[in-house]
């Protein structure tokens, strides 16, 4: 009786331990593959890791506050390019900082603003396929009818857009933008 007990404790541990090891070994290669085909670069401080999605994103990941902590002065293909990117942010909040909010279950989110000034919901819809502005098979935000916003790629702290976002950068070509996850 002990004797099987042994026998069946050695049997689970060993095919245990042999799972653990198999996952490890596709979380290694699978992360390789992923920072082989990144965009790197790291932007006055702050490090962007960017890839395009490939296929259709998860509209749920958009959903909450989002500041941003870094904008590139022209598209994701000039980006990609850039040897040395350079971020051009720098926020113009007294308090707070510039912030973007989505609600994913009903379609809407409030444009970039301070955190204590209050904006108007606008409603959007959230599409995967040629987008008519870039001309490009994309995952997209279309709003107000005729403008759109390319959703580069969302993970669970960051999201990159490109798009003219923000006003005053919009004047002087910024169009990628980095946003790190608040709440």
């Amino acid at each position: 009786m002990k004797r099987n007990k042994i026998l069946l404790l050695f049997v689970v541990s060993f095919f245990l331990s042999s799972c653990i090891v198999s996952t490890a070994a596709k979380i290694v290669t699978t992360t390789a593959k992923i920072g082989y085909s990144a965009v790197k670069g790291t932007v006055k401080g702050v490090s962007w890791a960017v890839k395009k999605a490939e296929g259709k994103i998860n509209e749920d990941r958009l959903d909450g506050v989002w500041k941003v902590v870094g904008v590139y002065n022209g598209s994701y293909e000039q980006f990609s390019k850039d040897t040395e990117p350079d971020n051009t942010f720098t926020s113009s909040c007294t308090d707070g900082f510039e912030v973007i909010e989505f609600k994913a279950n009903r379609e809407k989110f409030k444009p970039v603003n301070c955190q204590s000034t209050d904006e108007d919901w606008i409603k959007y819809k959230f599409k995967f396929g040629k987008n008519p502005q870039t001309k490009e098979k994309e995952n997209y935000i279309k709003y107000n009818s005729s403008n759109y916003i390319s959703i580069i790629d969302v993970t669970n702290t960051t999201m990159v857009l490109e798009g003219n976002l923000m006003q005053n950068y919009a004047l002087s070509g910024g169009k990628l933008y980095l946003f790190e996850k608040v709440k």
